[in-house]
């Protein structure tokens, strides 16, 4: 008699999960802006070259954060939505750890960046937490209302509605980098299909 495949945990939010989850999730985080800051230096600019591959980076990363905790956590109710939360969090406070430890002494990004909050280094830790957890939040309702549908599938709609709305912000003339804009209609496009999963669940 053969045994049976046993069924896939689901909704997974213990402390080893949500901590090996957080610190790989961090390590890929410091990955994307390495690669962001090299080819923010490296890239020609000509042609836009330098800003659709910067905007790749930030998609790529974006989908990542997003989507990666709720697939560790197999999120499918409320316990796996607040574990992908949560490694989101421990994921951005992990990458806080190797920026503060590996890329502030090496000067990684430019004074510009300090600028915006008079000279202080950790104006934006906050805002990085509450980022990176919103997005594993928003991907985490987004991967409960799709069910068994493959990551691909799940991460699909918020990328092409993301490309959708920053084509359409680049050529309104947004004064911003092209990369700024696809982060920020990713973002917008996640929480508005994170919305609607709610909605149809009601």
């Amino acid at each position: 008699m053969s045994a049976t495949a046993a069924p896939a945990a689901l909704d997974r939010s213990d402390f080893r999960t949500v901590t090996a989850g957080g610190a790989k999730l961090g390590v890929a985080t410091a990955v994307a802006v390495v690669a962001f800051l090299a080819a923010s230096r490296l890239v020609p600019i000509a042609a836009g070259l330098r800003g659709g591959v910067t905007a790749l980076i930030v998609l790529a990363a974006g989908v990542a954060v997003a989507f990666l905790p709720a697939h560790w956590t197999a999120a499918r109710s409320t316990e796996g939505i607040a574990g992908a939360a949560a490694v989101g969090l421990v994921g951005t406070v992990v990458f806080s750890a190797i920026d503060i430890a590996l890329l502030r002494p090496f000067k990684a990004y430019p004074w510009t960046w300090d600028a915006i909050g008079g000279g202080s280094t950790w104006w934006y830790l906050p805002i990085w937490w509450m980022l990176g957890t919103f997005l594993a939040w928003m991907g985490g309702i987004v991967t409960a209302a799709s069910g068994e549908a493959t990551l691909a599938r799940r991460a699909l709609p918020s990328v092409a509605g993301a490309i959708i709305v920053a084509v359409i912000g680049r050529l309104a003339g947004t004064p911003v980098e092209f990369s700024v804009v696809t982060g920020a209609a990713f973002t917008l496009v996640l929480a508005a299909l994170a919305l609607v999963a709610l909605a149809r669940k009601g």
